[in-house]
């Protein structure tokens, strides 16, 4: 009784198309997917900047001397 199957699941999307429509679905689809497709951008110029930013970061040496406290 607590699992679906594949019936259940075929209702539940009918009830669906029959609530929304297909257009409705279809530019919810479209929307969604491009939202992934920027997420995925964004990681990706993120990391690229990062990685650009890195070396210029680590190449820099701080020379110290210390003293002990007496």
């Amino acid at each position: 009784m607590g699992s679906m199957s594949i019936w259940h699941w075929l209702i539940v999307l009918v009830i669906i198309m029959l609530v929304f429509g297909t257009k409705k679905l279809r530019n919810i689809g479209q929307d969604l997917g491009g939202a992934v497709k920027g997420f995925k951008e964004g990681v990706k110029e993120g990391s690229e900047k990062v990685a650009a930013e890195s070396p210029s970061q680590t190449s820099k040496t701080i020379d110290v001397e210390t003293k002990e406290k007496t």
